[in-house]
């Protein structure tokens, strides 16, 4: 994990899949969130990120309930997916747009059989008075590194998320 000057926070994980295997397990969130990380009042059913530029990003309740946390910016399969955090400090979803922040998954081939997976979570000043708490909310153990963890999991092959940004 490297923390930018700007609040930015990047964290990668290489895994033995090819890179477009790499990218559509990831494109499957629902496998990846914990469902604890949850806004809303009932379990979550699932994780949805919609695969088109212009898509959202929510929870669906167990009710059918739906809380919508990020729109999708960029889904260039095999190579990227960016999508808003319209998630305040408060840890609540914010309807001010120039409030949110985005975050950047690029997948890059290591040979035929490994991928590096690069996720940047950037513009967090962006958020106002308590960004700071959230970015370190966000590099946390059960913040991006969970997710990547999971993630790597669900490649079935060893991983290494790594500690720091390679030189």
């Amino acid at each position: 994990m490297t923390m930018e000057t700007d609040g930015s926070v990047r964290h990668e994980v290489v895994v033995d899949l090819p890179r477009e295997d790499a990218f559509w397990v990831f494109a499957d969130l629902d496998r990846i969130k914990p469902r604890e990380h949850n806004m809303l009042a009932v379990p979550i059913e699932q994780t949805v990120l919609e695969q088109e530029v212009g898509g959202a990003v929510y929870d669906r309740g167990v009710d059918g309930s739906v809380c919508r946390w990020g729109r999708v910016l960029a889904f260039d399969p095999p190579r990227t997916i960016a999508f808003s955090w319209d998630i305040g400090p408060d840890w609540q979803v914010t309807s001010d747009l120039n409030r949110t922040s985005e975050v950047e998954v690029t997948f890059t081939a290591e040979g035929e059989r490994r991928t590096r997976v690069t996720l940047v979570h950037r513009h967090l000043d962006r958020h106002g008075d308590g960004w700071e708490s959230m970015a370190a909310g966000v590099e946390a153990p059960d913040g991006w590194p969970l997710y990547l963890s999971r993630f790597a999991a669900l490649t079935h092959g060893p991983a290494r998320v790594d500690a720091e940004q390679p030189g």
